[in-house]
Order: structure tokens, then sequence, then C-alpha cells
């Protein structure tokens, strides 16, 4: 079960918040176990860096973690905050998986941006950490 002791790390959840580059985390309780958690959103958003046209995509996160959890609102405002930014989308698949990396250290991780069709052609970018292959084994 959820414990007090659980969200003492979490500044966000549950407040008033703004967009941010933050994530937070909680204990994973099951760490020796393999099991996939999916973060999926089909509103994300950034800029071209070189028109400052808009960019559409649906980002699709699946991880195995380790010793922590991304917290999903903490997620959310990090994934808003490059609405207003100008990346390329290679670039930005790549950051989050990074971030993310480095915020959870996960056995697992894969980040996937499918990018809205702009001027006739769609872009589908996807990054993968591996830390544990018996973990991405696993949940294959």
């Amino acid at each position: 079960m959820t414990t007090a002791s659980d969200l003492k790390d979490l500044t966000l959840l549950g407040r008033k918040a703004q967009p941010g580059k933050k994530l937070e985390a909680f204990p994973n309780h099951n760490p020796d176990r393999y099991y996939k958690v999916i973060l999926e959103t089909s509103e994300f958003t950034c800029l071209c860096p070189a028109t400052g046209q808009p960019d559409f995509a649906a980002i699709k996160v699946d991880y195995v973690p380790d010793k922590k959890v991304v917290e999903s609102k903490s997620f959310k405002l990090y994934l808003w905050s490059y609405r207003n930014e100008g990346v390329f989308h290679e670039h930005v698949v790549n950051t989050i998986l990074d971030d993310l990396v480095k915020a959870l250290n996960p056995h697992y991780i894969k980040v996937t941006g499918a990018f809205n069709v702009r001027g006739g052609i769609g872009i589908t970018v996807e990054a993968e950490k591996v830390k544990t292959p018996a973990a991405k084994r696993a949940i294959s």
C-alpha cells in the first residue's frame, strides 16, 4: 500500500503547479518484480526550431521501474514545458529519455514520439535505454 513516506518527496502532486522540467518520483514497492509502466499522451506539442510552427505528437513511454516510479503529474508538467520550445523531433525524444533515466534509473525504458504529418511526412522517433536485459526480455 501507499504510505505517507511515499509522498514525502512529491512537491507538485495536489498543488497548483506550472510547466517545468522537474520530474518527481516515488518509491517502487516491488523492485524485485519486472513489470511495465506505460505513459501515453496524444497532446504533446513543441515548436519547429526553424519556423516556429507548432508540431504535435503522441508520446509513449514504456519502462520497467527499478527503485523509483515517475509521478504522473510531474511528467505531465514536464511534457507541457516543451509547448513553446523550438526543438527537433529526434532531439526532444532523446532528451525525454535522458531526463527520465536520470530521474528513475529504470531497468529498461523506451520513449516513442509519433509526430503528426507536416509537409507530407510523418516522423516517428524511438529511443531506448537498457540497464537490465532480463527486464526487457520479461516484458517483451
